[in-house]
């Protein structure tokens, strides 16, 4: 059995109004993570939060530097704890 974890991460650059939050929503969905990616009142950053296995979530992190068509990823500030539960699917906002 996979113990589950969590990863938190910011995203800086160009990832507002170029559908990072759905790119995100669609590739931690792919790998069946719960979790959400939200907006930062910055107007320059995403801030993404998903639990699951670690493998899916460092498959996750890894598209964070690319990002979708459009995305400019600058920074990517990535920080991993134990999976704290409570999350059902995958929320953008």
């Amino acid at each position: 059995m996979t113990k589950e974890a969590r990863l938190t991460a910011v995203v800086r650059g160009r990832v507002q109004g170029v559908f990072f939050r759905y790119f995100v929503q669609q590739a931690a969905n792919e790998r069946g993570l719960v979790g959400w990616a939200y907006n930062r009142a910055d107007g320059r950053s995403v801030e993404v939060v998903a639990e699951g296995s670690r493998p899916d979530l460092e498959a996750l992190l890894q598209r964070l530097y690319v990002g979708p068509p459009g995305a400019m990823v600058e920074t990517v500030e990535s920080s991993w704890a134990p999976a704290q539960g409570g999350l059902h699917g995958f929320r953008v906002g």
